[in-house]
């Protein structure tokens, strides 16, 4: 399957969109989850996700097992991939620095930068 690239347009209007919602498919692969409100972050030119539970949240745990799904956002609809980010140091801290620039003041950040939802990043791929 070709990937697509995110536009440098797309990448801008996500930069400042809080209206992200992901619906990883249901395991018959087909059918689209509940969509989940969550926040994004861009970095080098690619769009991640955290689970606030960590790896424990529901559609963390569908977007592994389903790898696949639409994400709404800045008010348009995408069919994405999804690829759990590995541990990489100089990765978690970027991600990290965008998600404490993008959400300043909110008192929702400082758990969102705890090993739990650390543990939980998402690349989004358009498909």
């Amino acid at each position: 399957m070709l990937m697509r690239n995110w536009t440098t347009a797309q990448l801008n209007r996500f930069c400042t969109a809080d209206d992200m919602h992901v619906s990883p498919f249901y395991d018959d692969g087909k059918t689209y989850g509940t969509p989940t409100w969550i926040w994004s972050v861009v970095v080098a030119n690619q769009l991640y996700v955290r689970a606030w539970n960590g790896q424990q949240s529901r559609w963390y745990q569908a977007a592994r097992q389903q790898r696949a799904g639409r994400i709404h956002l800045a008010d348009e609809d995408f069919e994405v991939t999804f690829t759990p980010v590995t541990q990489d140091d100089h990765l978690t801290m970027a991600i990290n620095q965008s998600y404490e620039k993008k959400y300043a003041g909110s008192p929702y950040l400082p758990p969102m930068l705890e090993a739990g939802p650390v543990s939980a990043t998402v690349r989004l791929d358009l498909k």
